[in-house]
């Protein structure tokens, strides 16, 4: 290796390489920044994420230094078309301007999330990365942005590398690429970005020397706590508007109606005889060994015939659950009670999702669905062709979707952010009014826990119990 003539940083596969100082002199330039001497170049390496501090720190204290780091560029939009901001899209603006473009913007679905975003990729006016979770929302952003910008912005993902100044991707493509992109962008928007803390996703942080770092999401909380990594990765929550302070005059007037329903007397003797199996099991392998737990079981199934007994068993306890007879029945009482009316319907299972989909004749929107008949979906519930949608999982993110203001619940997670965003894809006003928002759950099974979980959140206080949904003012208060 060449001896370096003075302090130099150069980017290298998502890292940064540091020469021209002694360690002691690295420990008291950059307190904080985790350094580590790599002996196979010589040199100090650290994740390019921390670029902003290292670079100011070395200019203060070492004046010229050469630096390959930056190679993003300054961006000229050829048209602009934002709509006016409103208040609140205003002062998210204003809060990241005071934190340089560094930040959390927690917003409830439909409220603005994305003219912020493009708003503020309009004032930097750098390269610009856009990520999101999943392709549909990617082509979203490249719609948007061509739309409001007048910027055919590169796509980096399905089965496409086009990169440019101003580009959009999905957190896998971004994860994979960024190594070798990581000095490209000076500003990264993440949207969804309670996804960015995963084991995975986060490299597309780490690896990235972008000073800028916005992140948008309705609900940035996750059940294993690793949304607290997200003040690392992107930067603190500069602004938040909680739905409570939307509802009315940014999004509909909503209620949420719970619907309790029973498994039929064959379905209950067999969910009864599969919990049995399951709790036997598990008791016998806990007086053996006290320290047994589920995820042991999982982790088993794949050797021991027993455990994986077990597991076919849990399988289908869900399906049970999932597919209940009388779920459906309820569903044609709630088709017919709203008929013309947009509906969505989630569901928590693909299984159930084509069921619904087989008996009464309406699309199902999953996510190994082509590009080309999710677009003939969406577009054929947006004109009436198809007044219900059913959906698995895949319309869970911020997908734009036509007008709808009833959603039917008949299965799912316990996440109340699943909770949030299967309500949110219902909030936005239009030509209907209110919103509705049905959850069809399962009395004496898992399903009535998972649904007290979900109710923790504060967007289902107030939720009312149908005994009859036939009957539209008959509600109780539950």
């Amino acid at each position: 290796m060449s001896e370096q003539v003075g302090p130099s940083l150069k980017f290298d596969q998502g890292t940064l390489l540091l020469s021209g100082f002694a360690p002691t002199a690295v420990e008291r330039i950059f307190p904080g920044v985790p350094w580590q001497l790599d002996s196979r170049v010589g040199l100090f390496r650290t994740d390019a994420r921390w670029y902003s501090d290292v670079s100011t720190q070395l200019h203060r204290v070492a004046g010229q230094v050469e630096n390959d780091v930056q190679r993003w560029q300054k961006v000229a939009w050829s048209k602009i078309c934002l709509p006016e901001l409103r208040k609140q899209q205003s002062e998210a603006l204003d809060a990241l301007n005071a934190n340089d473009y560094r930040g959390l913007v927690v917003m409830p679905t439909g409220t603005g999330k994305t003219v912020v975003a493009l708003e503020a990729a309009r004032r930097v006016a750098i390269s610009t990365l856009f990520v999101a979770p999943i392709r549909d929302l990617m082509y979203q952003w490249h719609r948007r942005i061509q739309e409001l910008l007048g910027y055919d912005a590169g796509i980096i993902g399905d089965n496409t590398f086009n990169v440019r100044a101003i580009s959009v991707t999905t957190y896998d493509s971004a994860t994979i690429h960024m190594h070798s992109l990581g000095n490209r962008f000076g500003l990264l928007v993440f949207d969804e970005c309670h996804h960015l803390p995963g084991d995975f996703y986060r490299d597309a942080a780490l690896m990235s020397a972008a000073p800028y770092r916005i992140g948008l999401t309705a609900t940035p909380e996750r059940a294993d706590g690793k949304h607290q990594l997200l003040s690392q990765l992107i930067g603190k929550t500069v602004y938040e508007l909680k739905l409570s302070e939307a509802t009315g005059s940014l999004l509909a007037d909503y209620r949420v109606v719970r619907i309790p329903v029973s498994l039929s007397p064959v379905e209950q003797a067999r969910y009864d005889q599969l919990s049995e199996q399951i709790r036997t099991y598990v008791y016998d392998r806990r007086q053996a060994d006290s320290q047994f737990t589920w995820e042991k079981l999982c982790q088993e199934s794949n050797l021991d015939a027993a455990a994986r007994a077990v597991m076919k068993a849990f399988r289908q306890k869900i399906a049970i659950e999932n597919r209940a007879e009388e779920k459906l029945r309820v569903l044609e009482d709630l088709f017919r009670l709203h008929v013309g009316e947009p509906t969505l319907v989630f569901v928590g299972s693909n299984a159930m999702a084509r069921e619904v989909s087989l008996r009464f004749l309406i699309p199902t929107l999953l996510s190994h669905c082509g590009k080309k008949e999710r677009v003939e979906i969406l577009s054929g519930f947006e004109n009436g062709t198809y007044p219900v949608l059913v959906a698995n999982q895949i319309l869970d993110e911020g997908v734009d979707l036509p007008e709808a203001k009833i959603a039917i619940v008949v299965g799912g997670s316990s996440s109340t952010r699943q909770a949030k965003q299967r309500l949110g894809r219902i909030l936005r006003k239009s030509t209907y009014g209110g919103a509705v928002l049905y959850e069809v759950v399962l009395s004496e099974t898992g399903e009535n826990n998972r649904s007290r979980a979900r109710r923790r959140s504060d967007a289902f206080r107030g939720s009312q119990r149908y005994s009859d949904p036939q009957a539209d003012s008959g509600s109780e208060e539950g």
